[in-house]
C-alpha cells in the first residue's frame, strides 16, 4: 500500500521562551520560539523533503494559533492538531548555561497538550504513515497517555515502523518510578530508539554506553536500531550486531542546544526511510551518524527549533568541508 505520509508524530507542541538578552532596565528578555520535540522532528524531516503529519493539542489562544501557523509554514500537515477551549497552550522557559546546556521551567499543570483524547487520534492518518514517532511527554498523564497508547496500537496494526525518543524531562513527572515505567513501555513498542546519555543511565544504571546499550537490546529485542547521543562528545549506533561511534562537530558558534536531539532523530528517520532496517552495515551507520551529528550541530548555532532547522544543502556542505 502506498502511504500518504513518511512520518506521523504525536505529542506536545508548545512555546519555548528562550533567553534573548537584557532589556534597557536590566531585565532578562525571552523570545517566543515554537517548539515541542515531536513537531521539531517533523520540521527537520520536511527540510529533508519528507511528507509529515502532526497529532496533538494546543489551546484556543494566541500561542496555539501561532503554533498552528508555524507548523503549516514548515509544511507539516496540521489537520490533526486539536484545540482545547479551556486549557491554555503549554509554555516552557528555557535558561541556557554557559556550556549550552538547558534548564527547563514548564507551565503545564495542566497544559493543552495533556488534554488530547483517544477519540481525537485519527486512525486513517496513522494508517497512512510509514513511520510513527512519539516520546514520553504524551505519557505523563491522562488523557493524552491513553491517546498515545491508542496511536501506537494503530501504528503497529498498520505495519508502520515505530520510533521512540524518551526525551525525559524530570520536572514534568510527579513520580520518577512512573517515568521509568513509561519509558520502559515506550522502549518495548519501538523499532527505532534515539536515547540520550542521561536517559540511558536512568534506565540501566550504566554510564558506559556500550554496556547500557547491550542491556537495552537484551531486554527489548524489538529494537532494531538504537542510537545513543552523548552531547558534545558524539553519538553511537547499534544495529544487527554492528556498533559505530562518530564524534560530534565541535566548530564553535553554539548558542543553545534546543532541538539538537530532535534534529538528530529526524536525520535518523530520514536514513531509515531511505535504507530500511535490514542488514545495515557499519559504513551505512557511520554515514547516518555523521549526517545526524552535522544537522544537530547546525541547529545549535541558532535559537529555537522549528524555525531553525538546517536545509539539507547546509548539512551536506558542512560534511563536505569536514570530510574525514
Amino acid at each position: 500500500m502506498e502511504r500518504m505520509y513518511d512520518v506521523a508524530a504525536l505529542g506536545e507542541m508548545l512555546i519555548d521562551f528562550t533567553e534573548s538578552g537584557v532589556s534597557g532596565q536590566g531585565n532578562p528578555l525571552f523570545e517566543a520560539n515554537p517548539g515541542g520535540a515531536p513537531c521539531n522532528v517533523l520540521a527537520m524531516l520536511q527540510k529533508l523533503g519528507r511528507k509529515t503529519a502532526f497529532i496533538g493539542k494546543v489551546g484556543n489562544d494566541g500561542f496555539g494559533r501561532m503554533l498552528r501557523r508555524t507548523g503549516l509554514d514548515a509544511g507539516i500537515d496540521m489537520a490533526a492538531l486539536a484545540e482545547d477551549e479551556r486549557v491554555h497552550t503549554t509554555l516552557a522557559f528555557v535558561q541556557t548555561a554557559p556550556d549550552g546546556d538547558r534548564d527547563f521551567s514548564f507551565y503545564r499543570d495542566p497544559g493543552a497538550d495533556m488534554m488530547l483524547e483517544p477519540g481525537e487520534v485519527p486512525a486513517r492518518l496513522i494508517e497512512n504513515a510509514k513511520i510513527f514517532h512519539f516520546g514520553t511527554l504524551s505519557l505523563t498523564s491522562e488523557p493524552v497517555r491513553a491517546a498515545t497508547v491508542k496511536a501506537v496500537a494503530l501504528a503497529r496494526k498498520a505495519g508502520a515502523v515505530i520510533s521512540f525518543d524518551p526525551n525525559l524531562r524530570p520536572p514534568l513527572w510527579r513520580d520518577m518510578y512512573v517515568a521509568k515505567a513509561m519509558i520502559a513501555w515506550g522502549l518495548a513498542q519501538a523499532d527505532v530508539v534515539k536515547i540520550a546519555d542521561n536517559e540511558l543511565a536512568f534506565m540501566t544504571g550504566q554510564t558506559d554506553f556500550d554496556a547500557g546499550a547491550a542491556m537495552l537490546l537484551e531486554e527489548y529485542p524489538n529494537i532494531r536500531l538504537l542510537c545513543v547521543t552523548a552531547g558534545a562528545d558524539g553519538s553511537y549506533a547499534y544495529a544487527g550486531g554492528e556498533r559505530v561511534f562518530v564524534p560530534a562537530f565541535r566548530l564553535g558558534g553554539t548558542i543553545e542546544t534546543t532541538g539538537a536531539g530532535d534534529t538528530f532523530c529526524a536525520s535518523v528517520l530520514h536514513f531509515v526511510l531511505e535504507n530500511g532496517l535490514q542488514g545495515l552495515t557499519a559504513k551505512q551507520l557511520t554515514e547516518m551518524l555523521r549526517f545526524a551529528n552535522a544537522a544537530a550541530y547546525l541547529v545549535t548555532t541558532k535559537k529555537g527549533a522549528i524555525r531553525s532547522m538546517p536545509e539539507r544543502e547546509q548539512v551536506m556542505a558542512l560534511l563536505e568541508k569536514n570530510r574525514v
